[in-house]
């Protein structure tokens, strides 16, 4: 009974907190909202049994994600968000529903669901939660985790060509005048 309790109230801060990380206008209070979710994630994890899968919901998504989030917040130029924001709003609803669809087609049109796996309840427990996730991830799973690793390795890599193309981009003196630098002052031409 009271896990049932504790699976609706994390359930519906979940749902609660990332509409208002959609719908925020502050786009701080969005970031904010998103730590909320991600800490109601991790007590379903904890529900689940899957402490392990808790912690680094916390560690990693909770403090790397949300902390890079809030820096590139603090680097956006707020009197320009209106150009931003509700730019593609049709097209991003066209693909959200897209993906809505395809993933219900994946889950009732396949054998995914259908498929228990390998591991069970009793053989996580002999083991333990990190050498189950261990042996699952570079045995069953190891072709998907390589693809993972790769997308984030064309991510980074597109981040940095993206990078480099915006300061190119920039004149001269504006570049100087982040970095620091401010130009000379010029010389008057008097002659003597």
């Amino acid at each position: 009974m009271t896990a049932q309790i504790l699976f609706f109230y994390f359930a519906f801060m979940i749902v609660a907190s990332a509409a208002t990380a959609v719908a925020a206008s502050n786009l701080i209070y969005s970031a904010l909202s998103l730590l909320v979710t991600f800490i109601h994630v991790a007590g379903i994890y904890i529900l689940l049994n899957a402490e392990f899968i808790a912690a680094v919901q916390i560690i990693v998504y909770a403090g790397a994600i949300l902390v890079l989030y809030l820096f590139v917040l603090m680097l956006f130029n707020p009197t320009q968000e209106g150009v931003y924001l509700h730019r593609q709003r049709t097209f991003g609803f066209f693909i959200a529903i897209s993906i809505l669809g395809l993933m219900l087609f994946a889950a009732f049109r396949s054998e995914i669901l259908p498929s228990p796996g390998d591991f069970t309840v009793a053989s996580v427990q002999a083991t333990g939660h990190t050498q189950a996730i261990g042996e699952a991830l570079f045995t069953d799973f190891v072709f998907p985790f390589e693809i993972a690793s790769l997308i984030l390795l064309v991510a980074m890599i597109g981040a940095i060509l993206l990078a480099g193309r915006g300061a190119a981009r920039r004149p001269a003196a504006a570049r100087g005048a982040d970095a620091g630098l401010q130009p000379a002052p010029l010389k008057p031409d008097v002659a003597p």
